[in-house]
């Protein structure tokens, strides 16, 4: 299973002591402000486990951060192939800073190396992100990396109740040609 390293960051397998920080930031609710709840420490700690057997079976998924500089554990970022029920198909990036990782350029720093990741050591042809037509944030992180966004994109998440959540944007990014 391969580390991802940056400057200041380290993409790694998930550790016991992640845990703890791990289901405070999914319990926290600016956090978790543009999903549709926060999440228990059962849940939390569910998909810590599901993440790290994706990442002892394929070699790659949603690590978890830590700052190299002080070992602490600052959010996840990665690849996942996008789920069956989406209106679209590929291998999406994604990132989720802990609120005290915000404003760092963590979640940047974070994607830009899962993107290199994609496209360098799995050969992807193109890499998507998906959030709420709401998140401003993420879009910013998403225009940063070279993501374009096509409105005609646009969709409603099947898995997400009727509100202010459901409509997303999607963006991409293709491989470049070399």
């Amino acid at each position: 299973m391969s580390e991802l390293r940056t400057e200041r960051l380290l993409l790694r397998a998930w550790r016991d002591s992640d845990l703890a920080p791990w289901a405070a930031m999914n319990a926290d609710p600016e956090v978790r402000e543009y999903f549709p709840g926060v999440l228990t420490r059962e849940q939390s700690e569910a998909s810590a486990a599901h993440f790290q057997a994706d990442l002892d079976q394929r070699g790659w998924g949603w690590w978890a951060v830590e700052v190299r500089a002080t070992g602490e554990f600052v959010g996840f970022a990665g690849l996942d192939p996008v789920e069956e029920d989406m209106p679209f198909s590929g291998i999406e990036a994604g990132w989720r800073p802990a609120r005290t990782a915000w404003g760092h350029g963590y979640a940047t720093e974070a994607a830009r190396t899962v993107v290199a990741f994609g496209f360098e050591s799995l050969g992807l042809t193109e890499i998507l992100a998906v959030t709420t037509a709401t998140n401003l944030r993420s879009q910013a992180v998403m225009r940063r990396l070279g993501m374009t966004h096509d409105p005609a994109d646009d969709f409603d998440d099947p898995s997400v109740p009727e509100g202010p959540l459901r409509r997303n944007v999607l963006f991409r990014l293709p491989a470049r040609a070399s």
